[in-house]
């Protein structure tokens, strides 16, 4: 028993956990030598003269910070453009750039989530998980071989393989079964499965409104020496009502800038000094030497998993995507899709089935994989080509086009491509139209023109096949018949209605929580784990085609919630608006990671309009841990069209919604959500500039005009939302 469980989580997680000991190995290197490059504070350093040494030297610093390693960063604006340097604490000067090392993000992405978001950090837990239960099953393994504990050390006697892989093992346990176990607490934590227990201040309702008391005078940074400093912010310039804010290893505070008195102080709880000690443990941030002790008892995996496969030969497996899919090599039509969300796959499969049929040898793969030296026998590739976002390449297509470029000349096989989209988006089949345009550039032979497919139209499908077939000489009827998510049923528990005044009916729909199963607890399938912004698909009543909606709700708030308006004509809003509570639907879960609030304490603008307020109202309901929210709500009425308005006060009592601007656009001076941004211009900026994050809801033409207000307020400060959304500071949610 305990050597099956040794042997199956190892064979079955060997890459994952090589590839989660090798990177976190190559990052225990780096608090080490961030220790030995920082310029350390001397003894006795307060952190009122360090911060007036800084100020001195950058008169417009807007943060310090201290590093676990001892490293001093400082942030400052100089006539509107940022700036950010390591400081010698001896002299207030900048001594190196403030730019995060590239290769250490990048091996700390990797480290935490394969650069697969929530999936991928999943994923590296399930390693975790192999790590520890391979630790704690060898070191029974190794008693049980050398004859109990007392004879750990005992001489190994056997094959070379089996006595290095025992060697090893006796060495490294301990920091295995540390690292595992820490990386699994702070997996819980990010997914919010650990209690927060975190204390804030609650910030000071009122200051002295004077400005300009000196730092080298304020009586807490006196008392506070620079190797228990974490973060000292200073207030907004001009703004005098803003304060001070001081983080130590104590606790957080805020200082009068007029007075230097300490206006609020919360001490850090016993349970944040447990997950902050578990966080040095995993990361060697502040214990440099444990830190390099752990990365080197985990370079012994890698050897670990080579001896453990040669000790038990593994039988590769394999499993195809499509049944009967021919190898690239052998196949006459190759056929790759790039999809998003899955359902172009399906597309695939049935196109697949229908030429197999036909007699063609028919390979299937991602976009992704293009490699035309591969397709030694192909006579033509097709491409169905889903588009993502604004007409960008979907995730099995990533690359494609840079493959495309790359090659020296098209290949000689003629190309087929078919587009999926949605004619009511402006980007509609963006992406497959790029591609055939790239194509055409390159010279590469066309076996048919550009077609596309609106809305996975089955019938435009089966004409295109026909198309299809002609071209190729072949009969060729395609029948597709769409394959849904396992869905649930969910029952109408509750229902607000908004609008009827006005003639435009709206509703906040409440359905109860669907029962979920062990297997789906433990995977996380159907509705067993879920967040506002991910996507609700419904089926109405005589189609065949799922609608989405945007999720109002999260897993922990014990229901399935919506904000659904009635669109004339709109076959499922009219059936949804028309439910009563003990009604029932067929839906299923889609996830959308790119629109999650996360986690953080970087401010949130939430800027939403008419039933776009859905995910952002269950952002703020999910916000617990009080992070800063500003939300700019823009409705037609206000008597009619406020959804959440009765939960709005409770929000901000309860410190979950931090302020609220409304807009509405009609009445006898319309104001759009657009205009509130203008309004607040120079709120907003600072906000920006102090590392808030944008997320938009709502119609196309209000995202645009939030997006053109946007440019105009950052341009003094030297920003754009493109960069912001380069930075992953500005996501939208637009339909």
């Amino acid at each position: 028993m305990i050597r099956s469980l040794h042997r199956w989580p190892g064979l079955v997680a060997l890459a994952l956990v090589t590839i989660l000991c090798l990177s976190g190995a190559a990052l225990s290197v780096f608090p080490a030598a961030e220790r030995i490059a920082a310029p350390q504070a001397e003894a006795g350093l307060t952190v009122a003269t360090l911060a007036d040494r800084i100020e001195a030297a950058y008169p417009g610093v807007e943060q310090i910070r201290r590093s676990p390693s001892g490293r001093i960063t400082a942030y400052w604006f100089d006539e509107g453009r940022p700036g950010a340097a390591v400081i010698d604490p001896a002299t207030g000067q900048g001594v190196a750039s403030a730019d995060p090392n590239q290769f250490q993000r990048w091996l700390t992405n990797l480290h935490r989530s394969l650069f697969l978001g929530d999936g991928g950090r999943i994923a590296m837990a399930v390693g975790a998980v192999a790590m520890l239960v391979l630790s704690i099953s060898g070191a029974l393994l190794v008693v049980r071989r050398v004859g109990g504990w007392r004879h750990w050390g005992a001489p190994l006697r056997g094959p070379l393989a089996g006595r290095l892989h025992v060697e090893i093992a006796r060495i490294a346990v301990i920091g295995l079964v540390l690292s595992s176990t820490t990386a699994l607490w702070m997996t819980a934590s990010t997914f919010d499965l650990l209690p927060d227990g975190g204390a804030i201040p609650a910030m000071p309702a009122e200051v002295s409104g004077e400005t300009g008391f000196a730092l080298e005078q304020m009586a807490t940074l006196l008392q506070t020496p620079v190797t228990e400093l974490r973060e000292l912010s200073f207030p907004y310039p001009g703004d005098a009502t803003d304060v001070f804010s001081l983080k130590t290893d104590r606790g957080t505070g805020y200082l009068d800038q007029g007075t230097g008195a300490l206006l609020a102080w919360a001490d850090l709880t016993g349970w944040q000094r447990v997950s902050e000690t578990i966080y040095m443990l995993h990361t060697g941030q502040g214990a440099a030497t444990l830190g390099l002790v752990l990365g080197l008892m985990a370079l012994g995996v890698p050897a670990m998993g080579v001896t453990g496969v040669l000790i038990w030969l593994a039988g590769r497996r394999g499993r195809p995507r499509i049944r009967g899919n021919q190898p690239a090599g052998r196949a006459e039509t190759i056929l790759l899709v790039g999809s998003e969300g899955g359902s172009t796959w399906g597309f695939a499969a049935t196109l697949h089935a229908a030429l197999t049929a036909a007699g063609q040898g028919v390979h299937v793969g991602p976009m992704s994989g293009f490699a035309p030296e591969r397709y030694a026998r192909a006579e033509r590739i097709i491409l169905l080509a889903a588009t993502y976002g604004d007409g960008a390449a979907p995730a099995s297509a990533k690359g494609f086009l840079d493959r495309l470029s790359a090659l020296e000349r098209a290949p000689d096989m003629p190309l087929a491509v078919l587009g999926f989209g949605d004619r009511s988006f402006p980007a509609y089949c963006a992406f497959a139209r790029d591609v055939a345009a790239a194509a055409q550039a390159k010279g590469w032979p066309a076996l048919l023109p550009l077609d596309t497919i609106d809305r996975q139209s089955p019938q435009d499908f089966a004409r295109w096949g026909r198309a299809l077939g002609e071209a190729l000489g072949i009969s060729l009827e395609l029948s597709h018949q769409p394959v849904l998510p396992k869905t649930a049923t969910l029952t109408l528990v509750s229902r607000r209605d908004y609008g009827a005044e006005v003639q435009a009916g709206a509703a906040i729909l409440r359905f109860a929580l669907p029962r979920a199963s062990l297997w789906q607890r433990l995977t996380g399938a159907g509705f067993a784990r879920f967040s506002a912004g991910d996507l609700i698909g419904i089926v109405p009543r005589g189609s065949a085609l799922p609608r989405l909606y945007s999720l109002a709700s999260a897993r922990r708030d014990g229901f399935v919630e919506i904000v659904v308006k009635k669109h004339a004509g709109g076959l499922c809003s009219g059936q949804l608006t028309a439910l009563e509570p003990g009604d029932r639907v067929t839906a299923f879960l889609r996830r959308n990671p790119g629109f999650h609030a996360g986690g953080g304490r970087a401010p949130l603008i939430l800027i939403g309009a008419g039933t776009g307020i859905g995910p952002l109202a269950g952002f703020i309901r999910s916000n617990a841990r009080r992070r800063p929210v500003h939300l700019f709500f823009g409705m037609r009425h206000a008597d009619s069209d406020f959804f959440y308005g009765e939960e709005m006060p409770g929000w901000q009592a309860e410190g979950r919604l931090t302020r609220l601007v409304t807009a509405v656009s009609r009445g006898a001076r319309p104001h759009y959500v657009q205009d509130a941004l203008r309004g607040e211009a120079t709120e907003v900026a600072r906000l920006l500039r102090n590392g808030a994050r944008v997320m938009v809801c709502g119609g196309r033409d209000m995202a645009a005009g939030v997006a053109d207000a946007l440019a105009e307020i950052l341009a003094p400060v030297g920003l754009t939302p493109a960069v912001l959304k380069a930075e992953g500071r500005y996501v939208e949610d637009v339909y």
